[in-house]
């Protein structure tokens, strides 16, 4: 089988990592890169270390006939390498570094590391971290800055709180205390740049909004507004890379992976997630519930047979995940009563 390049935004897997005729494993730094090469021919991984130099690198991954995949560690610098090197190698895959347990065994050296990564991509045991061609990538380095510039703000709101209380001052009132009134100063003029900044951010994705029709018709589902319509979309990107709706609410972290040995089960496991998916899907199931509306509905039917309340909060934030996910998937727009014609048909089969 030949291997043709994965087109950008495609689901992968490491199920067709022998169809290659190199396999190459970079360990980058800021000064110095090692390089390991294993072929058809070869057991053991040729490795070399040089400066850090994108040219070289490039030069060598050129010259190297036939079909190559090459690998490195999810990283700062991942996505600026994979923009680099894609056009030189038929594959890149960017490892989760937290997944490569067998990197923390032993000795640590960048030659080390680079040799083991070229034995884990060989044998197709790497957790790949999904990266893109496609500019939707720069979304999430919008909502990036902006879960940022959030966060420093609420510290900084904080912050002032808790000196207005130390002081016994309402909020809104002005201390008299001299060290205290320097330090109200420098606080009050680092929210008054968060607002200013969170505003601009919040009006970059209301232009969105207008012009980018996922991000639109994410805002159709109860719960969801334009800020989280933006943060679905940019942490997604393309729906397709997730096999089917189990992996996707897995991701979001909105289900537990079962332990199971011996047909008898040991509990559940959290699995690693997206916290920011996580908290947009939470709240929107929060939000829901304020108004009447089809994720009310089934909020009030799961309340109706005894399930706990915190139970059915839970999977009104998983209907909603699996349909933004449909929907993303799928182009298409939010049918609130789907299931109903979906039903109705099933019984239809049934009965005739």
């Amino acid at each position: 089988m030949i291997p043709r390049k994965i087109r950008s935004g495609a689901r992968k897997s490491n199920c067709d990592v022998e169809a290659f005729d190199h396999w190459i494993a970079v360990d980058w730094s800021t000064t110095t890169m090692a390089i390991a090469r294993l072929t058809k021919a070869r057991t053991e991984p040729m490795v070399i270390e040089t400066q850090a130099n994108q040219d070289e690198l490039k030069a060598y991954l050129a010259k190297l006939p036939g079909h190559k995949v090459l690998t490195f560690e999810e990283t700062t610098t991942a996505h600026w390498l994979y923009l680099e090197l894609h056009e030189f190698v038929d594959r890149i895959i960017i490892c989760d570094p937290v997944r490569n347990r067998l990197l923390s065994e032993g000795p640590k050296t960048d030659k080390i590391d680079a040799r083991k990564l070229c034995l884990l991509l060989r044998s197709g045991l790497l957790k790949e971290v999904f990266h893109t061609l496609e500019q939707d990538h720069n979304l999430r380095k919008f909502i990036s800055a902006y879960e940022d510039v959030v966060k420093m703000g609420v510290r900084l709101l904080n912050q002032r709180a808790a000196l207005y209380r130390a002081y016994g001052c309402s909020a809104g009132s002005a201390v008299t205390e001299p060290t205290a009134k320097v330090i109200d100063e420098h606080l009050a003029s680092g929210i008054n740049w968060y607002e200013e900044t969170k505003a601009s951010y919040e009006a970059l994705f209301r232009q969105l909004l207008r012009t980018d029709h996922r991000i639109r018709r994410q805002t159709d589902l109860p719960g969801i507004a334009c800020i989280g319509a933006v943060k679905i979309v940019a942490r997604v990107i393309d729906a397709r890379r997730f096999a089917d709706k189990r992996h996707y609410l897995s991701y979001c972290g909105l289900v537990k992976h079962q332990r199971v040995s011996g047909q008898r089960l040991y509990g559940y496991r959290r699995p690693r997630f997206d916290r920011t998916l996580k908290a947009v899907y939470k709240t929107a199931a929060l939000n829901a519930l304020m108004r009447p509306n089809p994720m009310r509905e089934y909020y009030d039917h799961l309340r109706s047979k005894g399930i706990p309340e915190h139970h059915a909060r839970h999977a009104v934030a998983r209907r909603i995940a699996t349909i933004s996910y449909g929907m993303l998937k799928t182009a298409t727009m939010y049918e609130p009563y789907r299931w109903r014609e979906h039903r109705q048909v099933k019984t239809n089969t049934s009965s005739s």
